[in-house]
């Protein structure tokens, strides 16, 4: 079971890095001129690369997570709310890649500073995470 930890813990972190960086380029790509299209196209690029990339390791950290969840069994409620939040955060990428959708299609209204507080979201959600994962508060 250990081996299964490292790795859940080495695609969480992967997937976690995706998490933060995509809402970043988000803000950049909210504050791109109109006129730039070639900055606009090469955000998109990456954006959409980087969330092709970031899909599997979460599944692949979800699916590990879960081998540990079965193989460990059903303890504590501090188990029951970080998989509270792991769903938060499925479904905050799915609400990713719908933005990216919006941002490719040229519809998306909403800014930068939106953005900003939007990309704090994993932020949070991690360290309440790893504050469950190691304390078991409950």
């Amino acid at each position: 079971m250990l081996w299964v930890k490292a790795f859940h813990i080495l695609f969480f972190t992967s997937w976690f890095a995706g998490l933060f960086y995509l809402p970043r380029i988000f803000v950049n790509l909210a504050m791109v001129p109109a006129e730039s299209v070639a900055e606009r196209e090469r955000l998109l690029l990456m954006a959409g690369k980087l969330f092709r990339f970031m899909t599997p390791l979460g599944v692949i950290a979800i699916g590990l997570g879960l081998w540990l969840w079965f193989g460990y069994g059903f303890a504590g409620g501090w188990l029951h709310a970080k998989t509270a939040l792991v769903i938060g955060l499925v479904a905050y990428h799915a609400w990713c890649g719908m933005l990216l959708a919006e941002f490719r299609e040229g519809s998306s209204i909403k800014g930068h500073v939106w953005f900003r507080f939007f990309n704090e979201v994993p932020v949070l959600a991690l360290a309440i995470i790893c504050i469950l994962a190691v304390v078991k508060p409950f």
